[in-house]
């Protein structure tokens, strides 16, 4: 049966969201949808758009009409104004706005992820590393065949691809990316969950066949994210709630309340770097420069798994996917070669210069939980280099990052130095302010603020102390856009403003 505006109206009535409708008992409520949208610069003939958000003006319901739109959805401060606008259009009325708006859309979009596998990956630390490291098993041979992925780096469907603007998008995006990669022939859908995303709803009628819970630290704390850490936390718990199994690790903080959520799947397969109680653990972990190989241990062999990236902490990542491979039934020779070339856009990228003096260590750790289990690995696989670290802090949330990350940083790195990332609407000398303000005593460090100028200021150190030095340039990672105030404006990655300061440099002295 097609999915249309009345039907749509009995769904939400059904889950008792429907505040009200307008012209849906017409002709026009009997008009098929086929998906929604919440931007009017995308809309495709035949959806539903959805109007939401502090700056939705009316202009942006008309223009979706003239595109194609047969219907809106709204909340209840709205449809005065827009049914006087718009009048004879089929409105749907909802109470709760986020949820009418994922439930809607999992309709009108027809359900794709009851044709795919959907692997949900949550935690404060890792989500990326793993989602990749799946990504490169279930593609096996042939990247962008098999699996479409959802995340903080990168958003692919089998049809669309680009630069990720959310980590997991808002519902009408999510289940528009879920449909094009069952149209596209896409086996699986490998993705990434925020705490946001589950707080907010925007999964919500998703259904997981493996939810992946990495840890839990205290991070994202604001007043526009979460008020506390319980807040947090139980927002991350709900993804157990849609999923058929769980993959939980066994090292996280809060284990017992994480297994106790978990639980409510029908299958939980535990795994851990540090003890063999698991179901997937690990032994003999070695590391070497840029690599780390473990032998790994699960229900179904024990094998040597080596990896192409530099982490003490990517064992942990490698077991989650090894994990959440066990429950899709995925075997050690489709899995050992994948993890031995897999690698994450600006995740633990290594960069070395011509004369190995100064190496660059490009990665996106940006939180307490990360920088804890960053920097102790770079002390122990860079053993005698000296440690500059490069990095800021956002503007708009995480307020307590100025305070914890000197604070972290300051237990390894020999000289810290402070720049912009992502401010926002806060000003970059306000933040590296707080950031220095918070810097242990006798810790050497400056501020910076423009970050192109840091990173050349961190080669100069770097080439000038003695003995090599490592350059751990954090939290921007491979991203190309940086978010100042209301916009995302293009930056240049870490990376390449990285290798520009160092021929810059080897031009300055060519004798050294």
């Amino acid at each position: 049966m097609d999915t249309t505006p009345s039907s749509l109206a009995q769904l939400l009535n059904a889950e008792g969201l429907l505040a009200t409708t307008a012209n849906v008992t017409t002709e026009k409520g009997s008009t098929p949808v086929t998906g929604a949208d919440c931007d009017s610069r995308v809309v495709v003939p035949g959806h539903v758009f959805v109007c939401k958000g502090a700056a939705f003006r009316p202009t942006y319901l008309t223009s979706a009409l003239e595109k194609g739109a047969v219907a809106y959805l709204c909340d209840e401060n709205r449809v005065g104004e827009l049914a006087a606008t718009v009048p004879g259009v089929p409105a749907l009325v909802a109470s709760d706005l986020r949820r009418a708006m994922a439930l809607v859309s999992a309709e009108a979009f027809g359900h794709p992820d009851r044709d795919l596998k959907v692997v949900g990956i949550t935690g404060t630390k890792g989500k990326s590393t793993v989602s990749y490291m799946l990504r490169a098993v279930l593609d096996g041979d042939e990247p962008y065949a098999h699996a479409g992925v959802m995340g903080s780096i990168e958003t692919f469907d089998g049809i669309e691809c680009e630069e990720s603007h959310n980590t997991t998008p808002e519902s009408p995006d999510l289940w528009r990316h879920l449909a094009n990669a069952r149209k596209a022939g896409l086996a699986y859908m490998d993705m990434e969950v925020s705490s946001q995303a589950l707080k907010y709803d925007r999964v919500l009628g998703l259904g997981l066949d493996v939810a992946c819970f990495l840890n839990i630290g205290r991070d994202h704390i604001s007043p526009v994210e979460h008020p506390n850490f319980e807040d947090y936390f139980q927002s991350k718990l709900r993804i157990f709630d849609q999923a058929r199994a769980a993959v939980v690790n066994l090292d996280s903080d809060e284990i017992e309340t994480i297994l106790d959520r978990a639980s409510r799947c029908e299958r939980v397969v535990t795994f851990s770097a540090k003890g063999r109680s698991a179901d997937v653990w690990a032994t003999d972990i070695q590391t070497g420069y840029g690599t780390v190989s473990f032998t790994a241990h699960t229900p179904s062999w024990e094998e040597t798994v080596s990896l192409g990236m530099p982490g003490l902490f990517n064992v942990d990542n490698a077991l989650a996917t090894i994990a959440i491979c066990e429950v899709l039934g995925i075997g050690y020779e489709r899995i050992a070669e994948p993890l031995s070339r897999a690698r994450v856009p600006g995740r633990m990228e290594l960069l070395p210069s011509p004369d190995a003096k100064v190496v660059a260590l490009v990665d996106y750790a940006h939180n307490r939980l990360s920088y804890q289990r960053f920097f102790p690995s770079v002390k122990e696989e860079f053993a005698g280099y000296r440690i500059i670290a490069v990095f800021g802090a956002p503007g708009g949330k995480a307020y307590e990052r100025r305070r914890e990350l000197p604070e972290e940083a300051a237990k390894y790195a020999d000289y810290l130095i402070y720049t912009e990332e992502d401010p926002a609407n806060d000003p970059v000398e306000e933040i590296c302010q707080q950031m220095a303000d918070a810097t242990p005593a006798g810790t050497a460090y400056e501020v910076i603020l423009d970050r192109e100028e840091a990173i050349h200021r961190a080669v100069q150190l770097g080439y000038e102390g003695e003995g090599p030095a490592i350059l751990c340039l954090l939290a921007k990672g491979d991203e190309t856009r940086q978010h100042e105030g209301n916009e995302f404006v293009p930056c240049r990655t870490d990376g390449d403003i990285y290798q520009e300061a160092v021929r810059n440099w080897h031009a300055a002295h060519p004798k050294a």
